[in-house]
């Protein structure tokens, strides 16, 4: 058994290894989508290729037409209050901030 272990443990240190020196990403993207379909999928389609539930509100993969997707962290910092008319007011930490851009980006066509 202690032999099965060591050979998976030296697995799994060869994956990591390989992984991209961006190894944080995935789990940044992966707290993005969590955070965006728990606060904003009743009303924007937050997927690759799902509609938005509201009329007003974009699909969260079209948004690099209409804002560069970096300058979308000013307006998570500050508090969003403008966007769809009846959009609720969503303030993010740094982290959570950070980590729905990720995903945004992840998201875009």
């Amino acid at each position: 058994m202690r032999m099965i272990t060591t050979l998976a443990l030296a697995g799994l240190a060869g994956a990591l290894a390989a992984a991209p020196a961006s190894a944080e990403e995935p789990a940044d993207i992966a707290y993005g989508r969590a955070l965006v379909e728990e606060n904003c999928a009743r009303c924007h389609g937050v997927g690759t290729d799902d509609e938005s539930a509201h009329p007003d509100a974009p699909a969260f993969r079209t948004l690099a037409e209409r804002y560069p997707i970096d300058a979308l962290e000013e307006g998570f910092a500050e508090g969003i209050v403008t966007g769809h008319p009846d959009m609720p007011e969503f303030i993010a930490s740094p982290e959570q901030i950070g980590a729905i851009i990720a995903y945004i980006e992840s998201v875009q066509r």
